[in-house]
């Protein structure tokens, strides 16, 4: 073969692959508006969930904290009832809501990326199941549902989890605290000047193995218990073939349970793994004697606390957590479909 026949060849493959990509490209088209305003609607109405349902129940989500990590031989929170009266006794009504503009400002992005998340990647996994079985009308099974709520948590999770720890260190400090935080720019600020940027992320293999089953059930649950009603109904619960508010709630609400009972000590560990290094975390979280604990790792934190306090010590702060839980969940479930719906509706009369 000559080295003109080479050239010849190399030059129509060349000329075969320009083609093939202009073709391809033709068939590429950007986002038209429908799909952007779709995505905008999703991120809304995820981040107007997350805020709603956590202020809602601000007050035992920072008494759950409290409890996570307070001194045992200190004890000033003594369950549920007692420790909201104590907060409000010693702290007022500010203190009910310490952390919760921090939260806030941390859930609201992250679940407005949650539920996009869950969205799309119940579209991929679709489209790839139905693909494997050859069946266009397959559906989503509860195992698949928990795959992309898995997904949806892992990224949620890791796009807020600085934000995460820093709420959890605001939400913990009190008014004795010597050194106070006086704000999300100041938290963040003042832990990587004193403890360096890879403090923002302690605790995060955890919280990733935590998020897996409790946002994975969250979602797997709702949306089965939501499936099964609609092609059951049972009760008179569906009526023209959509769930009422409060069956959605209810649904919203076991599926917070599943997930939040399965996922808790994983949290404990969490929180604890983020006070770590805090120079002033002393007077609230403290090991044999009155001495700061130490964690090497994930498997050191369960060690040590169970060693220190008993495997009780991994579900502590639950009661509050199970009765926040449940209210949260599915106040954020109904609030996204509500807000969806409305959305959906004031982009049909403005187009």
């Amino acid at each position: 073969m000559t080295s003109e026949d080479v050239v010849g060849k190399t030059s129509v493959t060349i000329a075969n692959i320009a083609e093939e990509a202009k073709i391809a490209s033709e068939g590429v088209k950007a986002p038209s508006r429908q799909t952007l305003l779709g995505i905008c609607k999703s991120l809304v109405a995820g981040g107007v969930a997350g805020g709603v349902s956590r202020t809602a129940v601000a007050p035992l989500e920072r008494l759950k904290i409290l409890l996570q990590v307070q001194n045992p031989h200190a004890i000033k929170y003594n369950g549920t009832i007692q420790g909201l009266k104590y907060i409000w006794r010693t702290e007022g009504f500010k203190g009910m809501f310490k952390g919760n503009g921090t939260n806030c400002a941390r859930i609201v992005p992250n679940s407005a990326v949650k539920f996009f998340s869950y969205e799309e990647a119940s579209k991929g996994i679709l489209w790839l199941y139905r693909k494997q079985t050859g069946n266009d009308d397959a559906e989503l099974t509860p195992l698949l549902r928990l795959g992309a709520g898995a997904c949806a948590g892992i990224i949620a999770m890791s796009a807020t989890y600085p934000m995460d720890l820093v709420r959890g260190r605001i939400t913990v400090q009190t008014d004795k605290s010597s050194t106070q935080y006086r704000g999300i720019a100041h938290a963040l600020t003042t832990v990587l000047r004193e403890e360096g940027p890879r403090a923002l992320y302690k605790g995060w293999l955890p919280s990733v193995i935590g998020v897996i089953p409790y946002v994975g059930l969250n979602f797997a649950v709702y949306e089965s218990l939501k499936d099964y009603l609609v092609k059951s109904r049972p009760f008179g619960l569906v009526e023209d073939k959509e769930l009422g508010v409060t069956t959605k709630l209810a649904c919203g609400a076991v599926a917070g349970t599943f997930g939040q009972t399965v996922a808790y000590p994983l949290d404990v560990i969490r929180r604890r793994m983020q006070m770590v290094g805090w120079k002033h975390a002393a007077s609230v979280v403290t090991g044999k004697g009155n001495s700061t604990l130490e964690y090497t790792g994930m498997i050191d934190a369960f060690r040590k606390t169970v060693r220190y306090e008993g495997f009780g010590a991994l579900y502590k702060g639950l009661v509050p957590n199970s009765v926040k839980v449940v209210p949260s969940i599915a106040i954020a479930f109904v609030t996204y479909e509500v807000v969806k719906d409305v959305l959906k509706v004031e982009m049909r009369i403005s187009d």
